[in-house]
């Protein structure tokens, strides 16, 4: 039996704290996907016969920040499959086990926090400025310290 070594789960999965002190040291492999989730037409469902249900968690989903990922590696099949198990076990009387399956197609398509830091996917923060802000930046008095800032926060 194999022991140890490096294998897709092996170890917990990085904290955000991790992440942010190794990215300086490893900024390849983690993807930064769009706040505003995908943009564009959504693609066909790749089942037959999707109830309204399904399609409306397949609209839902595709404008997801995660959806730019699953369009770049055709994973049509794979998040309409997650969409039909969903609707399934949203049945009264599902099993357990449907809902583990749920929760394992989640993960695996960066829809859970985990499956984000396994897939080393991030979203982009989103501009808190407002449009008068972001049209006139010198309006913006950004303090540049931490110490000034951590201050300005206990005051003194």
């Amino acid at each position: 039996m194999a022991r140890g070594g490096a294998r897709a789960r092996s170890g917990p999965a990085p904290t955000s704290t991790e992440r942010s002190h190794k990215a300086k040291a490893d900024t390849q492999g983690w993807v930064t996907l769009p706040a505003d989730g995908r943009e564009g037409p959504m693609p066909h469902f790749p089942l037959s016969g999707p109830s309204d249900r399904e399609m409306d968690l397949w609209e839902r989903l595709w404008e997801t920040p995660q959806a730019t990922m699953w369009e770049q590696l055709s994973q049509e099949f794979e998040v309409a499959s997650y969409v039909r198990l969903l609707v399934r076990a949203e049945k009264p009387g599902s099993s357990a086990i449907i809902w583990g399956q749920v929760k394992q197609f989640a993960e695996s398509l960066g829809l859970s926090v985990s499956g984000m830091q396994r897939n080393r996917w991030t979203i982009a923060a989103v501009n808190d400025l407002d449009e008068d802000q972001a049209a006139n930046p010198s309006a913006v008095s950004p303090v540049a310290d931490l110490r000034e800032r951590l201050k300005a926060v206990q005051g003194g």
